[in-house]
């Protein structure tokens, strides 16, 4: 058995920058354009070594996808939740999608997956899902922290290690709105996580048909 948080607490800021790791990638299964199989096609031919399909709140492609087997997927979904009054996004990779105590997570339609209004509106329990994301065998992850309201992402991600954060997006581009909706440095997560020995993970947050 592959054991995922060591594997991914060894990616490097290179394997992202050079494109031989990218762990933030959506499908039609949620808002994304791209076909899951195809996405993972075009992936091998690139010669990228790992990518994890995060769809929002769901595992649906895993379930469904000849593909979903294949050795350069690590498995991975996105979860919209709540901390407080902040919103935020958290990564789960790793996570085994059969695993009882995150069943209740995922989405119970595919509205839930892709309708923006919807995913704001949603009543998951943050220290819950992150105890079923550990329960599943997986790490969870702040995603694209720099466009996320806190007055602090150092304070904030000390907040949410209390209830078991094990990582931070560091390497990530700030594609589509988001390079408008910062309200950080992008820089200032990876510095967090360095300081706070959290695993940096990354990726490009893909959701056309052809994988960047």
């Amino acid at each position: 058995m592959i054991n995922y948080k060591e594997l991914i607490k060894n990616f490097t800021e290179e394997d992202f920058a050079l494109k031989r790791v990218n762990m933030h990638i959506h499908t039609n299964f949620s808002d994304g354009e791209g076909d899951f199989a195809s996405l993972v096609e075009q992936a091998e031919i690139k010669g990228y070594k790992y990518i994890a399909i995060t769809d929002h709140n769901t595992m649906n492609g895993y379930r469904e996808c000849q593909s979903a087997n294949k050795p350069i997927l690590i498995p991975g979904v996105e979860f919209d939740v709540w901390c407080g009054t902040v919103f935020l996004h958290l990564l789960a990779y790793g996570v085994d999608k059969d695993c009882p105590e995150l069943q209740k997570f995922f989405a119970r339609n595919k509205r839930e997956t892709e309708v923006d209004i919807i995913r704001l509106f949603n009543n998951r329990n943050l220290k819950d899902l992150i105890a079923a994301i550990h329960k599943a065998g997986g790490i969870a992850v702040w995603a694209h922290p720099a466009c996320c309201w806190c007055i602090s992402i150092e304070r904030f991600a000390k907040k949410l290690m209390k209830l078991g954060l094990d990582g931070i997006e560091s390497y990530y581009p700030y594609p589509r709105f988001r390079r408008f909706l910062k309200f950080h440095r992008a820089g200032t997560a990876k510095k967090a996580a360095e300081k706070l020995n959290l695993i940096k993970t990354g990726g490009t947050d893909c959701h056309k048909t052809v994988l960047h």
